[in-house]
């Protein structure tokens, strides 16, 4: 796939991949033999670990829904809330914890994060940004221009995921403060916000900043503060260490977007910064999580286990490697999700070094029940 953007006279990326904007265009309906257990299970995976429907196409709703919210980057957003559910458990002795609350608050932040997805490919939709040949409608179908579901069924499903989190942010504000409302407010703003006019922060260069807010601090700050009704140093900084990692993926995403969005005029942070100054500010990041683990470690903010990150240093020595060498000029094989190519790179390193930051908190609040 050779990119050829100065022999454009609209400046975008046009790719001799035309099959690719095809399929996402028209996505086969499920096959008419009754699929077995196991081949919809297959199916299911397949849509969750890529974010695209398997080749027989949409097999059933399941499928169809696991496509449209983009389901399989949910792991980001668990691991938040994961992550706050293990700082609770080991929180310092006396620290008082309603498992009910912050079991809420998890289900509540998976739902947002379901709706923001939604919402995101509504506005983008809706102020023209979103269109066959940019890479939302490349590297998966687009809910609506793949005509996956009609905009009246994403404005319900967005409806629907706001009065489930409407529903579960009123009870943990009746069971814990008021407090509960300025973390859910502020989440839902920066999800609007993310792309929507007036502020439309992606398009000003705000959308990582955005994302290391949330993904941080109001998620596992909020969540955390659920359940304790506390909210101390040690976890607002773990939050925002952890929140470094999701921020990478969205800056690999964005990197991997510059060709197409700086002739339009979205300003994300790396087309403000350029190409080679977005890749190495993306390595320290990757780099940061390590020493600020390791920062925390040091002060008793984390408990040691929390160290097994560092099985996870392989995954990040490849990631930077690959940061430091220019994409491809063709899919290689195995890449569901092309044009995106820095972004699953991110998002590999992220899975990997969240699920091990999980492991070694869980292996100290073991230690403590048990102790």
């Amino acid at each position: 796939m050779v990119c050829e953007v100065s022999n454009t006279s609209s400046g975008r990326c046009h790719h001799h991949e035309n099959r690719r904007s095809v399929r996402t265009m028209a996505v086969p309906t499920a096959p008419r033999a009754p699929l077995t257990l196991a081949q919809r299970l297959a199916a299911w995976r397949y849509a969750f670990l890529t974010t695209n429907p398997p080749e027989q196409g949409v097999v059933d709703q399941v499928t169809r829904w696991l496509v449209v919210t983009r389901a399989g980057v949910l792991p980001m957003t668990l691991t938040s809330g994961l992550i706050a559910v293990l700082l609770a458990a080991t929180a310092p002795a006396g620290t008082a914890v309603d498992w009910l609350n912050i079991g809420l608050a998890v289900v509540g932040i998976v739902i947002a994060h379901l709706a923001n997805n939604l919402m995101n490919d509504l506005a983008d939709t809706q102020v023209g940004n979103d269109t066959a040949d940019y890479p939302r409608a490349l590297y998966a179908p687009h809910p609506i221009l793949a005509g996956l579901v009609t905009k009246r069924q994403l404005v319900v499903g967005i409806l629907l995921c706001q009065v489930l989190d409407l529903a579960i942010m009123v009870t943990l504000i009746v069971r814990q403060d008021w407090w509960i409302a300025a973390f859910a407010l502020a989440g839902l703003f920066l999800s609007y916000a993310y792309t929507a006019p007036p502020l439309r922060l992606k398009k000003i260069g705000l959308g990582e900043l955005d994302v290391l807010l949330t993904w941080g601090p109001l998620m596992v700050g909020g969540v955390y503060y659920a359940g304790t009704g506390t909210l101390t140093w040690p976890v607002v900084a773990a939050a925002t260490v952890y929140a470094l990692l999701p921020t990478t993926v969205l800056m690999g995403k964005h990197i991997d977007k510059l060709p197409y969005d700086r002739p339009t005029g979205t300003r994300t942070f790396p087309v403000i910064v350029g190409d080679r100054a977005a890749r190495i500010i993306t390595q320290a990041m990757i780099v940061a999580f390590y020493v600020g683990v390791v920062a925390l470690v040091a002060t008793r903010a984390l408990p040691w286990p929390t160290l097994l990150v560092a099985l996870a240093v392989p995954r990040a020595v490849g990631a930077v490697r690959a940061f430091s060498q220019p994409k491809p000029s063709e899919p290689p094989p195995n890449n569901p999700v092309w044009p995106l190519w820095w972004a699953p790179i991110a998002f590999l390193h992220t899975r990997r070094a969240g699920g091990l930051l999980i492991l070694g908190l869980m292996a100290q609040a073991v230690w403590l029940a048990v102790g």
